[in-house]
């Protein structure tokens, strides 16, 4: 179902094994306009580490309570590969955080998901992710996005006012 992002602001997110946080945002590619991971606030549990979630991990959202069931435990996000909140995203990052999981590279393939059209989750991938250093993965913040001015050939025509995210 479509929704708005910031709608998803705030939902609780929910592991195996307990609460992590709330959702804060969302990054996305600016080339396939894809969602590639939700920023979670953690509320300091990591000492001010940002932490990212693929969709990869992500259930539907139970919108009735507010919130996202994550498909990991707290402990393998904790030990997931440390982003500092203010670094950008960078590939040699996404490419250590894809490979601890054991999920395919998103960059890897023809299609908006490697080699699928959506993000699905298997036991085990039969591919491997290549790496090139100079890879720029293109990701935005929906935040930083929202509120900047649509501009056409002939003059602006508005600002964006939010995202819609397929949940």
């Amino acid at each position: 179902m479509l929704r708005l992002a910031k709608d998803f602001k705030g939902y609780k997110l929910s592991t195996r094994d307990g609460d992590i946080g709330k959702a804060e945002e969302f990054y996305f590619d600016d080339r396939s306009w894809a969602v590639r991971y939700l920023i979670a606030d953690t509320g300091g549990w990591l000492g001010g580490r940002q932490v990212l979630i693929s969709p990869y991990a992500l259930d539907p959202a139970r919108t009735n309570d507010h919130v996202i069931p994550v498909a990991l435990t707290k402990k393998q996000i904790e030990n997931s590969p440390s982003l500092l909140t203010d670094k950008p995203v960078s590939r040699q990052y996404e490419f250590q955080y894809y490979s601890f999981y054991g999920w395919p590279a998103y960059w890897d393939g023809p299609l908006m998901w490697g080699n699928s059209a959506y993000p699905e989750r298997q036991a085990q991938w039969s591919a491997t992710t290549r790496h090139k250093k100079s890879d720029d993965p293109h990701l935005r913040s929906t935040k930083d996005v929202t509120s900047r001015t649509i501009q056409a050939r002939d003059g602006e025509i508005g600002h964006v006012s939010d995202f819609v995210v397929d949940d």
